[in-house]
């Protein structure tokens, strides 16, 4: 089990710089539902004053995990570890409903097999009406804990056939990448799988994406199952460790954030170099491309008055906060042609999707996505674009119901369309 390090707990100097960034402390007001408040409370747990139960079990479970307080502190306190060791510890305290434990790893397990998912998710539409529109059935939701569950389920778009294994590049040639795909973004959002291979390949790169890659572990690791996490991210390892490739891009914030640290997962293992080695060539495409330099597209998009097109972004939190991208996907999304960036009121507060959290903490959550949709109704914005399938989808539901609609979308899909040319591979 995961144990804290009583040196990184005390690297915290109780400053308060943190409590402007923390989400859930904006809409509570209360200490313990800060990232300061919650490091006291491990340091308690740590040093035997206290146990992972009752109110400090509350407020680790109410924490995002966002890590909005990572670049507010000035101490580096790395907070995101601290909170997963905390989830790690909690998930096995006497406290924790057994039913809770169990329900909370089926239901995670269940969305990092993609065919079960699906499956799971067409069923769950057809099954719907007779739930009131719920997305789980009434028993789930309160093995799970919580009372009701605000979420609609998500469609499943229909996009024909599966990914090929190699895709040639247009133009001159610049290297070769691989391409995660993911476990619930291949089920949700293909479309964003197939806008990142299309840009890399316009882009002049050759593009591989490995069969079977399976989950990378990071909603596992982040909610407090680091043993499934490591297994999961091991089988990944092993399906693009075959291919040498100039880099490992990866279109999801999440995933990326875990990628990047495997050193830190796999810390005093046998396979901590290899992690280390892995981790070394994983880039986000907003950040690859910001990199090596997009080549101009062509083809200018439009808005609904025939004018340009208006957008504003949202910084997914393990893409701002954990990977510290925020510039790249604005520099690239201002070079499209006429389309003009808006910035969005606090960008880099988190929407209250946060993996699996808007099911766990639902009435937090749809506070938050209240707070983000009324931002970004104020710009004025005909699509809202954001780097995480999270995101997308709680960010499509808050949406869904305004009398003018905006669409969301990852940033590539829109420099897709300004490409505008798909390409088969083998």
């Amino acid at each position: 089990m995961y144990s804290f390090r009583q040196e990184e707990l005390l690297q915290c100097i109780h400053c308060g710089l943190c409590l402007q960034a923390c989400p859930t402390y904006l809409e509570e007001g209360n200490e313990a539902s800060s990232p300061r408040g919650r490091i006291y409370l491990m340091r308690a747990v740590a040093e035997g004053r206290i146990e992972w139960r009752g109110k400090a079990l509350t407020h680790i479970d109410q924490c995002l995990g966002c890590r909005a307080c990572e670049p507010a502190c000035p101490s580096g306190v790395a907070y995101g570890h601290l909170i997963e060791i905390a989830r790690a510890q909690s998930e096995h305290s006497p406290a924790r409903p057994r039913r809770q434990r169990v329900a909370k790893r089926l239901l995670l397990n269940l969305m990092v097999r993609p065919a079960a998912f699906a499956f799971t998710l067409r069923i769950g539409h057809l099954l719907s009406p007779l739930l009131g529109g719920r997305a789980l059935p009434v028993p789930l939701a309160r093995l799970l804990g919580v009372h009701s569950v605000v979420a609609q389920l998500p469609p499943i778009p229909r996009t024909p056939g599966r990914l090929s294994s190699v895709y040639p590049p247009l133009g001159e040639r610049r290297g070769r990448v691989a391409v995660l795909t993911g476990c619930v973004a291949s089920v949700l959002f293909p479309q964003v799988n197939r806008a990142t291979v299309a840009v890399l390949q316009h882009n002049g790169f050759e593009v591989i994406v490995p069969p079977r890659q399976g989950c990378c572990g990071a909603l596992h690791v982040h909610n407090g199952f680091p043993e499934e996490g490591r297994r999961l991210a091991l089988h990944l390892m092993s399906r693009f460790e075959g291919e040498p490739v100039d880099a490992i891009v990866v279109n999801a914030a999440g995933c990326g954030s875990t990628m990047k640290e495997y050193g830190r997962l796999f810390e005093c293992t046998p396979h901590a170099e290899r992690a280390c080695a892995f981790s070394s060539k994983v880039k986000d495409v907003m950040e690859f491309l910001a990199e090596v330099g997009v080549r101009a597209p062509q083809r200018p998009l439009v808005g609904r008055d025939g004018k340009e097109l208006v957008v504003t972004y949202h910084d997914a939190c393990h893409l701002a906060h954990a990977q510290g991208i925020r510039q790249q996907p604005r520099e690239v999304i201002r070079g499209i042609p006429r389309v003009r960036l808006v910035e969005l009121p606090e960008a880099e507060v988190c929407c209250g999707s946060a993996g699996i959290y808007n099911l766990l903490q639902p009435e937090m959550a749809a506070r938050l996505l209240r707070r983000k949709v009324d931002r970004i109704v104020a710009t004025g914005a005909e699509a809202v674009l954001t780097g995480n399938p999270g995101c997308l989808a709680w960010l499509a539901q808050g949406l869904r119901t305004l009398p003018r609609p905006v669409e969301v979308l990852h940033p590539v899909e829109l420099l897709s369309r300004a490409y505008d040319a798909p390409h088969t591979g083998r």
